[in-house]
């Protein structure tokens, strides 16, 4: 169903909740591996997805549609992944500038995300050496497949630097793959 007919139906009280059910089905799952792709855990994954839908639920009245639906969505994702992240590492007294994800690390070793796939396990672990910004521009581009100009309205960063972030990450990954061979 197009975006504009569920915030047309959303706007109606008789039909909010079905417009809902139709939201949830068209953006769920991808909000969930977005998600997903940056915390690890899937236990963490679907709890901040509740609350990214919630967050959804209470602000969808208030949506300017000056924005993509799907691209206010992931923004919700994405902040709240990244607050996500940053409380879990000031509980573990982590420094927020740290680049070494040592507890997401743990994390990937203890999680069923994989399925034995040596090269899918090591792509991840390239990616842990990412500073956060880095290895969410790698992940909206390589996996979610968005188009710079969709990122740059998600994460509010020029074209330009988000090019860079993604071409730094590609090369700081390739030389983690080549190291650890």
């Amino acid at each position: 169903m197009d975006d504009a007919l569920i915030l047309e139906k959303f706007a109606d009280s008789r039909t909010r909740d079905e417009a809902f059910e139709i939201l949830l089905t068209k953006y769920q799952q991808k909000v969930y591996w977005h998600v997903r792709r940056f915390v690890l855990d899937h236990e963490d994954a679907n709890d901040l997805v509740q609350d990214i839908f919630i967050k959804v639920w209470k602000n969808l009245d208030n949506f300017r549609a000056d924005a993509q639906l799907y691209t206010w969505i992931y923004r919700i994702a994405t902040n709240e992944s990244i607050t996500f992240l940053n409380r879990r590492k000031q509980k573990l007294n982590i420094s927020l500038d740290d680049e070494n994800s040592s507890f997401l690390a743990e994390s990937l070793a203890d999680t069923s995300y994989f399925n034995g796939d040596q090269a899918q396990l090591k792509l991840q672990q390239a990616l842990l050496t990412l500073p956060d910004k880095q290895r969410l521009v790698f992940n909206m581009k390589y996996f979610d497949d968005l188009k710079y100009d969709e990122m740059s309205e998600i994460l509010g960063t020029s074209v330009g630097a988000l090019k860079a972030s993604y071409h730094i990450a590609v090369k700081k990954i390739e030389r983690f793959l080549l190291e650890s061979d």
